[in-house]
């Protein structure tokens, strides 16, 4: 028997399963979830959308999917429970433990959009918790994924640091590290430096609602 204390406790936050072949990271956080597999030098696959949990059922409205596109506008829902710090959840049969890696709770930590990039109804996006962060561009109009890179980041004293652990575009971008100036203004993210190919940038960063 599970008890409902189980099930109340919430999977905000970054989750991680380590194996001999890859590491799968999950991040939850403000209704949004992604679930990203990649080796310490190649990008496997992710897959996200919005998310929703009650007692014990995690169901996700995927938004993107960039191994299967036509799964976009499907909903997924898996059986999960927290037990002694760990997630566990019960994957297409297969229960898969969890470690918790960070705890959602950061300035930064939410579901950002950039209007400045929107394109013909393609979004940029960016993903946060305490200490991770994913971003990902998508159409969920069109089903369209274009890309996605992720890893840990730091922000203090107005710098805003990235380090990649996986970049789906180019697999050579993992391990480099990537520093910007930030500030939240007027609940806006102010985010300005050098992108990964060192063409300067400024942008604008708003909380997806």
């Amino acid at each position: 028997m599970i008890s409902s204390t189980v099930f109340s406790q919430k999977i905000e936050g970054a989750w991680e399963f380590k194996s001999a072949k890859k590491d799968i990271v999950l991040l939850y956080k403000d209704g949004y979830f992604t679930r990203t597999e990649f080796t310490p030098t190649e990008f496997l696959l992710s897959w996200g959308g919005v998310a929703t949990t009650d007692a014990g059922k995690l169901k996700i409205s995927l938004e993107f999917n960039s191994a299967n596109s036509e799964n976009v506008g499907k909903e997924v829902a898996y059986n999960f429970l927290i037990d002694n710090g760990k997630l566990q959840i019960n994957e297409d049969g297969i229960s898969t433990k969890y470690k918790r890696i960070d705890d959602g709770n950061a300035a930064l930590a939410g579901v950002w959009k950039i209007s400045g990039r929107e394109q013909d109804g393609k979004i940029v996006a960016i993903h946060q918790t305490g200490n991770r962060f994913q971003w990902f561009a998508i159409n969920s109009e069109t089903k369209q994924f274009s890309g996605t890179g992720g890893g840990t980041y730091s922000f203090s004293d107005g710098k805003y640091t990235e380090n990649i652990q996986f970049f789906s575009r180019d697999n050579n971008r993992v391990g480099a590290q990537l520093a910007f100036d930030g500030k939240i203004q007027n609940s806006e993210w102010h985010h300005s430096g050098l992108s990964s190919k060192g063409d300067k940038i400024y942008e604008v960063w708003s909380r997806k609602k």
